[in-house]
């Protein structure tokens, strides 16, 4: 069913991309890295299984601790070699700048969120709650219209005042319906429920948007697509460790935790969503200050300096600027 609707959607996205969406590349293409893509793949890969696996092989078995380490081997074997390549799979440098560290934490937080919010209200809604998959749906509907709607207002608001009202306001309502959740209770009304979905929802659209930005500011032009995929990656990783950890923290889904007593074991998952949303909240407030944008500059300047651009591409680094 979710493949039947989407095919479609990707359909629709390939031509609306292929007629609207301009050309953009690069002075030349940049090397494939395999060497980094296995350490990225690795390092993930392990940490992820880790995680989901580490409540039933238990935190401290052989299994669970092996996994973490090679984990945390593989990243830095990653930042290690990249350091050393002339066109590396990510730009360790590019962390000095702190709107660039700051998106990219952003990002993992806030689609950690997501990712956990999702995992958890389909099992609350569909086995404590008994709601068929498409009522299960339509509940949380309203979180995903304001998505939908707010996020076209956020970046309006990026363009025009910058990245700090939409990431701090963007965060609260994280928080908010975050704090509601962690009182979730077999019984809680619906509408307490939307209105924490409506919340989420909010909250969500706002921060999304400014992110790309935050992680390009101050980046060399002919870097900023680099700078722009990083931040993409990662929410992808705050997608995927947010259902692995939130998930594991609720006992594995209602399958091994039932009614009551999966409810009772989400808590926790919830408060780690407002403690996220507070992380973002921070970042948000310390990545859009001058100190900030002042190490997002000296990073491109120390990024130039290393690799002299080719005389066609300066000047569209000018006619950009």
């Amino acid at each position: 069913m979710a493949c039947g609707v989407n095919v479609p959607i990707g359909l629709v996205a390939i031509v609306l991309t292929a007629l609207f969406v301009p050309e953009s590349r690069a002075a030349r293409a940049r090397r494939i890295d395999p060497v980094g893509q296995l350490l990225v793949i690795a390092a993930l890969a392990t940490l992820t299984y880790a995680i989901i696996e580490g409540p039933s092989s238990g935190w401290g078995s052989v299994q669970t601790l092996a996994l973490f380490a090679i984990s945390v081997a593989s990243f830095a074997s990653l930042v290690l070699y990249e350091r050393r390549r002339r066109e590396p799979l990510i730009e360790v440098g590019f962390f000095a700048s702190a709107p660039f560290s700051g998106a990219s934490a952003i990002a993992v937080c806030a689609f950690a969120t997501l990712g956990g919010f999702l995992f958890l209200n389909t099992l609350y809604l569909q086995d404590v709650r008994g709601l068929s998959p498409l009522d299960a749906g339509l509940y949380t509907l309203p979180m995903a219209a304001l998505m939908l709607v707010i996020a076209p207002i956020s970046g309006r608001i990026v363009g025009s005042r910058g990245s700090r009202l939409p990431l701090v306001g963007g965060s609260l309502g994280l928080i908010a319906s975050a704090v509601i959740l962690t009182q979730l209770t077999v019984t809680t009304p619906f509408s307490l429920l939307i209105v924490a979905y409506v919340l989420f929802g909010i909250g969500f659209g706002l921060i999304n948007p400014p992110i790309t930005n935050t992680a390009v500011s101050g980046m060399p032009p002919a870097q900023a697509g680099v700078a722009a995929a990083v931040a993409s990656t990662s929410r992808q990783i705050g997608a995927t460790l947010g259902v692995a950890v939130l998930g594991a923290l609720a006992g594995g889904g209602a399958a091994e935790v039932s009614g009551s007593r999966f409810v009772a074991a989400t808590h926790t998952s919830w408060w780690i969503v407002v403690v996220l949303g507070v992380i973002v909240l921070a970042l948000a407030l310390v990545t859009t200050t001058g100190w900030a944008h002042g190490t997002a500059r000296r990073t491109a300047e120390r990024y130039r300096a290393a690799h002299p651009s080719p005389p066609r591409y300066e000047a569209q680094e000018v006619a950009a600027g």
